[in-house]
């Protein structure tokens, strides 16, 4: 009996053990197609009291610094909803998990997007 305990214990805690915190990081975002032409954008996730939270920063040569904060993430296994304002409007880009260095999604359902991990 105490080994068949053990076991259903040692069974629960396994599953229950925090996954890796595959989103958290640095990711370096293309979204294709926009009205402005194709965007290509900085993030940074970070994980705050047990939420994914971040920002956002565009990396064209001519666009402001000034970092975008993500308002709101809603996350599963292998996707990631990241909802913030940008030029005035609040927006949405989802990504899917395609391996373990790459994204792809939409933003707003519109715009082609993809996403490679920043590895340093």
């Amino acid at each position: 009996m105490f080994l068949f305990l053990l076991g259903f214990y040692y069974n629960a805690s396994s599953q229950s053990a925090p996954a890796a915190d595959f989103f958290a990081g640095k990711w370096e975002i293309l979204i294709v197609g926009t009205p402005d032409g194709d965007a290509k954008m900085g993030a940074v996730l970070v994980r705050k009291d047990g939420k994914l939270t971040g920002e956002l920063v565009s990396l064209a040569a001519d666009a402001p610094k000034e970092p975008i904060v993500i308002t709101q993430v809603e996350e599963g296994s292998d996707k990631v909803n990241l909802f913030f304002t940008a030029q005035g409007y609040d927006v949405n880009l989802e990504l899917t998990k395609v391996d373990e260095d790459h994204l792809k999604g939409q933003l707003m359902n519109m715009f082609d997007a993809t996403a490679v991990r920043v590895k340093n």
